[in-house]
């Protein structure tokens, strides 16, 4: 059978609409993250390999949530995959982030550090870390692996997935993720992301 990792978003955040919000620790909503652990709790298979949240308390306030119908899930921190950290554009709207700098990171797309934030290259090494590890978790333990995590850190899975050993353009990013509450899975195959180590462009 093919293992699966589950690529869970948290629910809704509570922030105002158009925030560039990435690596700021909002919370999310009470009633939606409590609706999001039934649907999830239902949907998981019986037993996994292993259960990694984001440290955000977004996604903590989903993995907690998700013990009162699911006790048997132990779901542990991982930073590898937290959201995007936009530095310092993080906690303002982005319509009142300067054109020129946003043009200027999608120019030279993947390598800037938004502001002083990650750069894309930099996220997907370490979820590509990450993804390594939840292969080798799910071939020695036999199960499905769980992230509960962002939108963020699901296209990198799935860019990784599809596109081992190669950076985005501009042009081909973002790609889907799922919506707030709701999931994905991908398969869990033996071999490794080919993630590329961040490299940095001539200036």
């Amino acid at each position: 059978m093919t293992r699966r990792l589950w690529l869970v978003r948290h629910a809704v955040p509570l922030v105002a609409p158009g925030l560039c919000y990435g690596a700021l620790d909002v919370p999310a909503d009470l009633a939606a993250t409590a609706d999001a652990a039934r649907r999830l709790a239902q949907a998981l298979p019986h037993a996994l390999a292993a259960a990694f949240h984001s440290p955000l308390q977004r996604c903590e306030q989903l993995a907690h949530a998700l013990i009162a119908p699911r006790p048997d899930l132990a779901c542990e921190p991982d930073g590898r995959i937290a959201e995007m950290d936009f530095g310092a554009w993080e906690g303002r709207p982005w319509d009142a982030i300067a054109r020129a700098d946003i043009d200027a990171w999608t120019q030279r797309f993947p390598d800037p550090r938004p502001s002083g934030g990650d750069s894309l290259a930099a996220m997907l090494q370490r979820v590509g870390a990450a993804l390594d590890e939840a292969r080798k978790t799910s071939r020695d333990r036999d199960g499905d692996v769980l992230w509960i995590t962002h939108a963020g850190v699901a296209r990198c899975v799935q860019w990784l997935q599809a596109e081992p050993g190669r950076m985005p353009r501009a042009d081909e990013w973002p790609i889907p993720a799922p919506g707030y509450g709701e999931w994905m899975t991908v398969p869990l195959g033996d071999g490794t992301s080919g993630a590329i180590a961040e490299h940095r462009q001539p200036a």
